[in-house]
């Protein structure tokens, strides 16, 4: 409990943080940032990182003149490109051992089947659609290599949803996040960011129930004689 709640914490006031790694780091705050969004979304075991409230605490950040927006853009823009083209390989390479498993150590299973169910649903669109669902934009790319997806058709949906998320973070965070009521207010912000990105997958969960309840109810024996 002590462990969520200071997760919890840490999520809430991620432009703090970041404003104490920007005041004792400088530019090697870049570097900081690029570690987290590639462990983020290039290894499968960390899909609980703070992606999209970060980006936006950074885009704010910019906004004040803490940080260049244009390096912010370029240096996190190759961070989510290359996580993802990492854990493509990974689930390449071992995503069909993972699979076989009943168990796995590190990785919920239930996640890796909801993201396999995902790409089958939104086929390679979906690499572009999970950049915006947490959790399961850490696992769309390990499917997509999983699913033996050619490189060459994931790479474009790779780079153009990479691109569209960071785009929209940075930028929000730039614009919006230095207006006085939203500073005033930041915390909240950014819970309501973080429910907002989660409604897709929310939306994605109640249709998958919606459809076994239907499928278990066509396979009931009636009882009528």
């Amino acid at each position: 409990m002590d462990i969520i709640m200071s997760f919890i914490n840490a999520i809430m006031h991620i432009d703090k943080y970041l404003t104490l790694i920007v005041e004792n780091y400088g530019v090697l705050s870049y570097g900081i940032l690029f570690l987290i969004i590639f462990i983020e979304t290039g290894v499968v075991i960390m899909p609980f990182l703070p992606g999209d409230s970060m980006l936006f605490a950074a885009g704010a950040l910019a906004g004040i003149g803490s940080m260049n927006i244009f390096t912010l853009l370029i240096v996190v823009y190759l961070a989510a490109v290359l996580g993802d083209t990492t854990n493509y390989y990974i689930g390449k390479k071992i995503g069909k051992k993972i699979l076989a498993k009943e168990e796995v150590r590190f990785i919920n299973k239930d996640y890796l089947i909801k993201a396999q169910t995902f790409y089958e649903e939104h086929g390679s669109m979906t690499i572009v659609i999970a950049r915006f669902i947490p959790i399961i934009r850490t696992f769309a790319p390990f499917v997509a290599g999983i699913g033996e997806m050619d490189y060459s058709k994931f790479i474009p949906y790779n780079m153009i949803g990479g691109g569209l998320w960071v785009s929209l973070f940075l930028g929000g965070g730039f614009f919006f996040g230095n207006l006085s009521f939203i500073r005033n207010h930041f915390s909240y912000m950014l819970i309501a960011i973080i429910i907002i990105s989660l409604l897709p997958g929310v939306i994605v969960f109640i249709k998958e129930k919606r459809k076994k309840r239907g499928d278990n109810q066509e396979n009931v024996p009636s009882t009528e004689s």
